[in-house]
């Protein structure tokens, strides 16, 4: 489990492409401090393991289902990755429970700059938008983010200066595409309530029912 508070911005240094998987060498120091081969690093938001610490960094597989449900294959060495370790039982949850299994992709519809923050619009797959909620979190290529509003299939985030200055987001801009990752606990809330009833969807009169 992570935060999605990200530790350090690493440096892709080479990406070897197999016919459906990946292997991935990142120049890293914060995140391998103290780390081990089968540690966790979530990597741009995907749950990666580590399987070799070398010099200022280290190499992890992508296996093919990763490859397909996230950007991790559009990467190309020099690339910038957020990077957080696992969390530990004296961590600070700065910001919310993230798991690093990417729920889809989204893309970057517009970035508007509103006073000290960059406001953030997406268009997101429905697997992340038909869980998610005005205030409630998003995790957006690792990054916890709070949501500002939820239109349909839109999503608004917004940056303050620091998250833009500590990660990876100041590229965003439209077009591009983002790892994201919906609410865990929503998630699991969707999924018991929807299951009650297969196919009639989430609706408060559910959420009442069920206690929540």
């Amino acid at each position: 489990m992570f935060t999605g508070i990200v530790e350090e911005v690493g440096t892709l240094r080479s990406m070897r492409v197999g016919e459906k998987s990946a292997v991935l060498d990142v120049a890293a120091s914060v995140v391998t401090g103290g780390a081990a081969v089968g540690d966790s690093i979530l990597s741009d938001g995907v749950c990666l393991t580590i399987t070799e610490l070398r010099p200022q960094g280290f190499t992890a597989d992508v296996m093919p289902e990763t490859v397909r449900r996230t950007t991790l294959a559009d990467r190309r060495p020099g690339a910038h990755l957020n990077l957080e370790r696992a969390l530990t039982l004296q961590s600070r949850l700065g910001g919310h429970l993230v798991s690093g299994h990417i729920d889809g992709v989204g893309t970057v519809v517009r970035v508007t700059p509103e006073d000290n923050a960059l406001v953030v619009e997406l268009e997101a797959p429905e697997s992340v938008s038909d869980v998610s909620v005005a205030q409630g979190s998003v995790a957006v290529d690792g990054v916890s983010l709070t949501l500002v509003a939820v239109d349909g299939r839109r999503l608004r985030v917004s940056l303050i200066p620091h998250t833009a200055a500590t990660t990876t987001l100041t590229r965003l801009a439209p077009g591009v595409r983002v790892n994201l990752e919906a609410d865990l606990i929503a998630k699991y809330v969707y999924a018991f309530v929807a299951g009650r009833k297969p196919g009639a969807g989430l609706t408060w009169e559910k959420l009442a029912e069920a206690g929540f």
